[in-house]
C-alpha cells in the first residue's frame, strides 16, 4: 500500500527538555525499534499460525519510531508466532525496506542481535525501568541498560499512544 503525502507530514525531529538529556548518550541514534503484537480475528484453519507465545491470536508487526514518538517505518501482516528478529529481517530485504544510513543506528530490546544499525542492551544485566525503583546502577553495563532502556522506551510509549493504553 502506498500513502499520499497528502496524508503524511514529514516534521524534522527536534529534541528539547529532557527529551534531548536522555539521547545525548546515543550520538547517530535515529530512535527505537521493536514489534508488537497486535489482536486479530482469523479463520480457524490460521489460528496456529497467529497464535503467539502468549498464547493470544495476533499480527506482529514491526514498529520504528523517532525519539519524537513519531512512526517511520511499520511492517504489519506477520503470523503472531513470527519472532520480532524474523519480522526485522523481513523488513531489511523486501523491495520497500527499512533502510539505516550507515553511520546511523536503533535502540533494539535485547531479543534482537546487535550489528550495524542495531544497539542493544547487554544481556544477562538490570535493564527493564521496573527493575531501577529506588535502586542506582553499580556497574557500567547497568549505568548502559539504564540508559538505553530510557531512551528505548519511546517505542513502547509511541505503541502505548497507538494502542490507546
Amino acid at each position: 500500500m502506498k500513502i499520499s503525502k497528502d496524508y503524511l507530514k514529514y516534521h524534522p525531529c527536534l529534541f528539547s527538555g529532557s527529551d534531548k538529556n536522555k539521547w545525548k548518550w546515543f550520538e547517530n541514534c535515529l530512535g527505537a525499534l521493536d514489534g508488537t503484537h497486535i489482536p486479530v480475528t482469523v479463520s480457524s484453519d490460521d489460528r496456529p499460525r497467529y497464535r503467539n507465545r502468549k498464547g493470544g491470536i495476533s499480527t506482529n508487526a514491526l514498529g520504528v519510531c523517532d525519539p519524537d514518538l513519531k512512526f517511520i517505518y511499520v511492517l504489519p501482516g506477520w503470523e503472531g508466532s513470527a519472532s520480532d528478529s524474523r519480522v526485522l529481517r523481513d523488513a531489511l530485504r523486501r523491495n520497500n525496506r527499512f533502510i539505516i544510513p550507515s553511520d546511523k543506528y536503533y535502540l533494539v530490546a535485547a531479543g534482537y542481535t546487535n550489528g550495524p544499525g542495531f544497539l542493544a542492551p547487554y544481556r544477562g544485566t538490570r535493564y527493564h525501568l521496573n527493575e531501577w525503583t529506588g535502586n542506582n546502577p553499580e556497574t557500567y553495563k547497568e549505568l548502559f541498560n539504564l540508559r538505553h532502556s530510557v531512551s528505548r522506551n519511546v517505542i513502547e510509549r509511541a505503541f502505548g499512544l497507538l494502542k490507546k493504553r
